[in-house]
């Protein structure tokens, strides 16, 4: 599904991208009456099998929780889930912020971020040429220690989990866009990684003919 990025700030120039049905859109807005209906939509299609007492309490928690992810400069949030062939769930989560920037040439913002992100040795930065222009990758792997208090046998867990961030200069302002896609279910990270590509490869800063 085509998706246009919604931002509050007017100068943001146009961006749009493609995503995969499985990924769940959190119901970021303007105002919040927007909120209020988009979360209720939400709702429904993340728990379809759910019903009224399910989906009335749950649709102000998400959109509270979208009021604060667009005050924090987010432009777009989901939850991708995806089943497996032994019947389990894996998931991730999904953002793009649109960062302002003091650079309008966007292969000059691309190499001043490589070597940004380069100086930090568990960096893996890399550049990329994309249909839309240059951009850089960033991934980083960390293990996180869950309390024992949060586990089923009530002993400390090590969790890996991974973060792929692409950094994509806008060719038509200062900005940059900023994809992050955050998963724990780093046994499925090449699928992860092949999925922000296709997702990347479909970034468009031109309105489609029409618009």
């Amino acid at each position: 599904m085509t998706t246009p990025l919604i931002t509050v700030d007017a100068d943001v120039p146009f961006l749009t991208f493609n995503v995969p049905e499985s990924f769940f859109s959190l119901p970021l807005a303007a105002t919040a009456e927007e909120r209020a209906a988009l979360s209720d939509a939400f709702v429904r299609d993340l728990y379809s099998e759910g019903d009224d007492s399910l989906w009335t309490p749950a649709a102000p928690f998400y959109a509270a929780m979208a009021e604060q992810l667009t005050l924090s400069g987010l432009s777009y949030s989901a939850l991708g889930l995806f089943s497996t062939d032994d019947g389990g769930v894996v998931q991730c989560a999904f953002t793009v912020a649109a960062v302002e920037t003091n650079q309008t040439d966007p292969e000059i913002a691309a190499h001043g971020i490589l070597a940004a992100l380069a100086r930090e040795p568990h960096h893996d930065a890399r550049w990329m040429d994309l249909p839309c222009g240059p951009a850089v990758s960033c991934v980083t792997l960390r293990e996180v220690t869950i309390s024992s208090e949060l586990t089923a046998d009530q002993e400390e867990k090590q969790l890996l989990t991974g973060q792929i961030q692409v950094h994509v200069p806008f060719p038509t302002g200062p900005y940059t866009a900023v994809f992050t896609l955050h998963t724990a279910s780093t046994e499925y990270w090449n699928e992860f990684c092949d999925m922000i590509v296709s997702i990347l490869r479909t970034a468009s800063f031109e309105p489609a003919v029409g618009n």
